[in-house]
């Protein structure tokens, strides 16, 4: 490790642009990126003085197909993006203490891991579960002082709360393991860090795809052991690109919304006897589908549907973009896409009907893009953001005609990153 001053001289004197350029991929963006980090480091300076530092990278994500599926052990396609959070960091001996961005995160004490219920639902949280998991697997666990920024939009569906959640797993595996942990294991901690010390029930997809990288298919029939393999196509090879548009809707009051996909789903999964759906026989939920009905409800039912063959769509997508067939791939997406609003229905919240921004979107996308790409909720849906693969030469017109309707700076166009958590440089 070297001196925060030292390592501010060396992205000066473009030391770190081959870096950037891997990392980032988009020339701007990394163009971007040094003048990015060398702030980070002041902001460092400024907060703990000029120490011994190493900079970590963690990244958003994109669910690209599987929608609501990982809750019930099912299979997702997902994406790192390069949008990601920065971390400066120097070791400590007795606590972790960040400043992220404008927000002061209280010390985190090594000595004091057990969970808090005043902490639910905050970053303190997160970081004194992770510490927990880590010791509780008998990983090495430390201090560290850090100042953190991301550029990862939050409330987007890129998974700003999963990419945090990585980076802590991230900077104890860079400091304290001579050999890097494996990145599940690492996505494995973080989900039970939200799990068990923040409060929220998540899945597993968002920290596997911030912390694994590049384009993954994930089975999560074994959420002990989920098989996590990368895809490996260039995506720049098919001429399309990510966008992600943000519709401006708000989250609030949408918990119940959210909370009753997997409920529901559940509920068809108890009549089986089954905790989850992914062991329930889709033949068996179909013979019996008239007494699953009558037991449960036309909802649970539709949302069932749309578990089982995203399933399918997930696979099918994986296998198009192998065989380097992209208008299959674009078929499916369209397809996930159907199913999220028509049988998950997940694009509006049944309480506030008013408020569809998310079906808007989508609606004024499919009339811009024409033949020129696909769209699709993003996430979790009900607000948020929607997602589209659209044509390189027609991105800048899709770009500006969406943007009049939700906003400059409401697209953003994405890369496919390839690195998950990683040092950066020390």
């Amino acid at each position: 490790m070297k001196k925060a001053s030292l390592l501010k001289q060396e992205i000066a004197h473009n030391q770190y642009y081959q870096q950037f350029t891997e990392i980032y991929l988009d020339t701007a963006r990394a163009d971007a990126q040094k003048a990015r980090y060398m702030q980070a480091i002041d902001t460092f300076i400024s907060l703990y003085g000029d120490k011994e530092v190493a900079i970590f990278s963690t990244p958003g994500r994109s669910e690209v197909c599987g929608n609501h599926t990982d809750h019930q052990h099912g299979e997702v396609l997902a994406t790192a993006i390069n949008l990601d959070i920065i971390a400066v960091v120097a070791k400590h001996d007795h606590h972790i203490k960040i400043q992220s961005d404008d927000y002061d995160i209280q010390a985190i004490e090594l000595t004091d891991l057990a969970p808090k219920e005043a902490e639910k639902e905050t970053s303190e949280a997160l970081i004194r579960g992770t510490l927990a998991r880590f010791q509780e697997l008998g990983l090495a666990i430390g201090g560290f002082e850090a100042y953190m920024t991301s550029d990862v939009l939050q409330g987007s569906g890129l998974s700003s709360s999963a990419a945090f959640e990585v980076m802590i797993g991230t900077v104890l595996s860079g400091l304290y393991h001579e050999k890097p942990l494996d990145p599940v294991t690492i996505a494995k901690i973080g989900q039970y860090s939200e799990n068990v010390y923040f409060g929220k029930p998540c899945g597993l997809m968002d920290q596997c795809a911030c912390s694994v990288g590049g384009l993954i298919h994930i089975d999560f029939k074994n959420t002990e052991a989920p098989v996590v393999e990368k895809v490996h196509v260039d995506f720049s090879e098919f001429k399309h690109s990510l966008c992600i548009v943000d519709v401006h809707a708000s989250h609030a009051d949408l918990t119940d919304d959210y909370a009753s996909i997997p409920a529901e789903m559940k509920q068809v999964a108890s009549f089986f006897n089954e905790e989850v759906l992914r062991e329930v026989d889709e033949d068996d939920f179909l013979s019996q589908l008239s007494d699953v009905r009558e037991a449960t409800s036309d909802r649970a039912v539709l949302r069932a549907l749309h578990l089982f063959n995203e399933n399918k769509r997930v696979r099918q997508a994986c296998a198009a973009l192998e065989n380097q067939d992209f208008r299959a791939f674009k078929n499916t997406i369209r397809a996930s896409g159907d199913s999220s609003f028509k049988y998950l229905q997940n694009v509006y919240s049944n309480q506030n009907i008013n408020q569809q921004a998310v079906s808007l979107a989508l609606a004024l996308s499919e009339v811009i893009l024409g033949d020129h790409g696909v769209c699709r909720v993003h996430g979790g849906g009900f607000a948020g953001t929607i997602q589209a693969f659209v044509e390189d030469d027609y991105v800048k017109t899709y770009q500006q005609e969406i943007e009049h309707y939700f906003g400059k700076g409401s697209c953003h166009i994405l890369k496919i990153r390839q690195y998950g958590g990683i040092k950066v440089m020390d």
